[in-house]
């Protein structure tokens, strides 16, 4: 016997959604550390593995956002992207240029871990607790005697 589950599209919507904050959370943290541990004294390969880790962490916050329709994080990840890019470098010569940097971009990602989004209440929900329209009668009117003046 053949069984379909009828499965609501928002309950999809809603499934895609939280797989899409839980990504999101764990991108944050891992490019978070990565730029943190970038402000000790380390080989040029470790730079070179965080331009690679926080570019694939950027571009993938971008894609994500950008199919929810939050254009202005989108935009500013492209900044992070176009600066942390491995494959045209922005070279700075300073550490003491890229510390702060470095802590910008990792107090960034730090704060798309872990901010939680209110999510707003559910429309079923809602159409549950309304009352169908009530029938007024005449008998109902509160009729006030007229002012002679």
């Amino acid at each position: 016997m053949i069984t379909t589950d009828s499965v609501k599209p928002s309950a999809v919507k809603k499934d895609h959604h939280n797989s899409s904050v839980i990504v999101q959370r764990y991108v944050g943290a891992i490019c978070a550390i990565a730029c943190f541990v970038a402000i000790l004294r380390l080989p040029i390969v470790y730079y070179t593995f965080l331009r690679t880790i926080i570019s694939l962490g950027a571009a993938l916050l971008i894609y994500s956002w950008i199919r929810q329709k939050n254009y202005y994080l989108a935009g500013v990840f492209a900044l992070v992207l176009i600066l942390f890019n491995p494959v045209s470098p922005i070279y700075l010569y300073k550490k003491s240029i890229w510390i702060p940097l470095d802590i910008l971009t990792g107090i960034l990602f730090l704060i798309i871990a872990f901010y939680k989004k209110s999510e707003p209440a559910e429309q079923e929900e809602k159409a549950a607790e309304i009352l169908p329209d009530q029938k007024t009668y005449s008998r109902d009117r509160i009729v006030t005697a007229k002012r002679e003046k």
